[in-house]
C-alpha cells in the first residue's frame, strides 16, 4: 500500500481568523502585525484582500501602509489562534488517529489507511477535511498531498496555496515535471547561508541538486548535504508522530531583543531571564538535561556575527543557576563584543526528572523545593509574580514578555 500523508495549512490563519470574529472586516485588507513600537511593526499574516494590494509576509507595517492606505491592523492574540489551532486538530482526529501538529496553522495527518473511505481517492477527503474546518471554525485550508512528510510539505507550500480548490498532490512521478525546475531555495531545509552555498556551487535549481553526484555532496556539506540530495527525490522515511512535542529532544528559549544590546551588564540580565525561563519549562515538562547550548547573533542577518557553542554538565540539571553559570562561561569564551540583537539557550541530552543520580564527590545543591516553589507562584499569579531584582532595569524583558505568548500579546 502506497504511503499519503496530508499537510492542512491555515489560509493567511491570523488574519482569517480575525476576519470570522469581526465580520465588518469581511471585505476589508486586513493585516495582523507585530506590535509597532517592539517589533517596527513586522506583518505576522495577510488575507487575500490585504495580499491584492501586493502585501507580503515578514515585510513590515509602514511598508504595507504605503501600498494600502486603508490597510486595517491587528495586534495578534496568540492564546486565541493556538486555542483555534487545537481545535482544528481535534477536527482532524475524526477522519485519522495520526495527527502531528507541525507549527500554529500546520498539522500533518497520516491517511495511508483511512483512504478505503474514500474509495482512495485522496483529493475527495481533502475536500471533505476543507469543508469540516470551514464550516467549524470559519476558516480556509489548503492541503498538501504526498507519500513522504516533506513531498506534502512542499506540495502546500509551492503548489496547494496557487491552485482554485487549494489542494495539491506531489508525488515521486511528477517531482521531476513539477518540483525540480523550482529554484533551489524552493527545497525544504535550504536556508539563506545553504542557498549560497549551492548557488556559490552552481547549484540553481533543486533538479541540479538531484543530478550533482551525491559523492560531492557529501563530501562538501555531510550529512545535511546528504538529507537535502534525498529531499530532492522527495525521500522521507519520518512518521507522522502524534506525541512528537510530547517527547522533547531539547527545551528552548529563543529571544529577538527589541534593540541592540552592546554591554556586558545589560545582556547577563537578558541571558538571567532566559536561564530561568528554560528551567522552568523542564521543569513543568518533567525533564532534566545535561547539555546547554546557547547562542547570539547581530542584527544583520546577510552579515551575521553571531556564535553557537555547547557544554556538557557532570550532572544532569533543570535549575536556573545551573544553567546560567554554564551560559555564562560560553559567552566569555566565545562572545566577540559585537552588538547583539538575538539570543538563544536550550536544555538538551533530556531524561525524565523522576530520579537523580547522586555524588560523593559534588554535592548536589537542593534548590528543588524553592524551584517548584516559584513555579507555583508564577502559575498562580502570572509570570511576572517573582522576578529577579535586574529584570526590573531597562535591560530586563521579563516583565514585557509575561504580557505575551510567543513574543505577541495574548
Amino acid at each position: 500500500m502506497e504511503r499519503t500523508v496530508f499537510l492542512i495549512d491555515m489560509q493567511s490563519f491570523y488574519a482569517s481568523f480575525e476576519k470570522v470574529y469581526q465580520m465588518e472586516l469581511e471585505d476589508k485588507p486586513v493585516v495582523v502585525a507585530g506590535d509597532p513600537d517592539i517589533r517596527s511593526g513586522v506583518i505576522l499574516a495577510a488575507c487575500p484582500v490585504a495580499k491584492q494590494w501586493g502585501i507580503k509576509t515578514a515585510e513590515s507595517l509602514w511598508e504595507a501602509e504605503s501600498k494600502c492606505p486603508d490597510l486595517v491592523v491587528i495586534k495578534p492574540r496568540m492564546q486565541a489562534y493556538l486555542d483555534a489551532s487545537i481545535e482544528i486538530a481535534s477536527v482532524l482526529e475524526l477522519f485519522s488517529d495520526q495527527v502531528e501538529p507541525y507549527s500554529v496553522d500546520e498539522i500533518f495527518v497520516e491517511m495511508t489507511y483511512v483512504l478505503d473511505s474514500y474509495d482512495g481517492d485522496a483529493d475527495s477527503a481533502a475536500r471533505v477535511m476543507k469543508r469540516h474546518i470551514k464550516r467549524m471554525l470559519g476558516v480556509n485550508a489548503r492541503v498538501g498531498i504526498g507519500p513522504t512528510k516533506v513531498l506534502a510539505k512542499m506540495a502546500c507550500d509551492h503548489f496547494a496555496k496557487k491552485t482554485p480548490d487549494g489542494i495539491f498532490t506531489l508525488t515521486k512521478t511528477n517531482l521531476q515535471e513539477k518540483l525540480w525546475p523550482r529554484a533551489i531555495e524552493d527545497l525544504f531545509g535550504v536556508g539563506r547561508q545553504m542557498e549560497k552555498h549551492l548557488r556559490n556551487t552552481g547549484i540553481r535549481t533543486i533538479g541540479q541538486l538531484a543530478h550533482f553526484p551525491l559523492k560531492q555532496i557529501k563530501k562538501r556539506w555531510g550529512v545535511n548535504g546528504e538529507l537535502l540530495w534525498h529531499t530532492a527525490y522527495g525521500e522521507d522515511s519520518s512518521p507522522v508522530t502524534v506525541d512528537t512535542h510530547i517527547h522533547r529532544q531539547g527545551i528552548g528559549h529563543h529571544m529577538t531583543l527589541a534593540r541592540d544590546y552592546y554591554s556586558w551588564a545589560e545582556i547577563k540580565v537578558v541571558l538571567l531571564e532566559l536561564s530561568e525561563e528554560v528551567a522552568r519549562r523542564a521543569r513543568a515538562n518533567g525533564y532534566m538535561g545535561t547539555t546547554i547550548s546557547t547562542g547570539a547573533g547581530g542584527h544583520d542577518f546577510e552579515f551575521p556575527a553571531s556564535f553557537h557553542r555547547q557544554r556538557k554538565l557532570e550532572d544532569y540539571t533543570n535549575d536556573g543557576t545551573i544553567i546560567y553559570q554554564t551560559v555564562l562561561r560560553l559567552f566569555e569564551e566565545h562572545w566577540d563584543g559585537y552588538p547583539l540583537r538575538r539570543v538563544g539557550i536550550t536544555l538538551n541530552q533530556l531524561i525524565p526528572d523522576t530520579f537523580r543520580q547522586l555524588s560523593l564527590f559534588h554535592p548536589i545543591q537542593d534548590k528543588e523545593m524553592l524551584n517548584h516553589t516559584v513555579d507555583d507562584l508564577k502559575e498562580r499569579f502570572g509570570n511576572d509574580a517573582i522576578l529577579h531584582a535586574s529584570s526590573l532595569t531597562r535591560a530586563g524583558q521579563a516583565l514585557l514578555r509575561a504580557q505575551k505568548i510567543g513574543g505577541h500579546y495574548k
